[in-house]
């Protein structure tokens, strides 16, 4: 049985990744309405990952016995200045849920929760990746993000992602 600090933390992850959800439609909008649709494609997947990851951590409460509690999600509200814009908050956002994610990780640490530690490790992996991918694409925006043809590059580059289910096994 997991012990109530732990399923509370992970039910606040369960609503963050939901507004995780939120946030990446809202950027791919944003991309969509200015006519760079590699840049609106991959954002869109990054909503589809957001919910599945928190698909799993529903799954994860609901296969140890705990009761899961959703909460409102708060709609973003964000101007954004340009197309860089949204790339560099999407960064500060994967590196917040690193912390959080690493929070709940240092929890169970010390409550000897080795289940949830092992079921984190995937989380601990995937968020590497999620920062990398998103520094990758601010790196390629501040190299040739200025000029015209090679925007149109980058977003083409872009289009080419395609959804890809998490592998994680519960």
């Amino acid at each position: 049985m997991l012990k109530q600090e732990i399923v509370d933390k992970i039910t606040a992850q369960i609503n963050y990744e939901l507004y995780s959800a939120y946030f990446y439609l809202d950027i791919s909008n944003y991309y969509a309405d200015n006519n760079l649709d590699g840049f609106a494609n991959w954002f869109r997947i990054q909503t589809q990952e957001e919910r599945d990851h928190a698909m799993l951590f529903m799954t994860y409460l609901l296969n140890n016995g705990a009761k899961v509690k959703l909460s409102d999600i708060k709609a973003p509200d964000i101007t954004y200045t340009d197309f860089r814009h949204p790339t560099v908050l999407a960064l500060e956002h994967e590196v917040t849920v690193t912390e959080r994610i690493h929070d709940i990780y240092g929890t169970a640490y010390e409550l000897k929760d080795f289940r949830t530690m092992q079921f984190l490790d995937w989380f601990v992996k995937e968020q590497n990746e999620e920062e990398k991918n998103t520094e990758d694409i601010i790196k390629k925006y501040d190299l040739f993000g200025n000029d015209p043809k090679s925007l149109y590059l980058l977003d083409s580059e872009l289009a080419s992602r395609v959804y890809a289910a998490p592998s994680l096994v519960l």
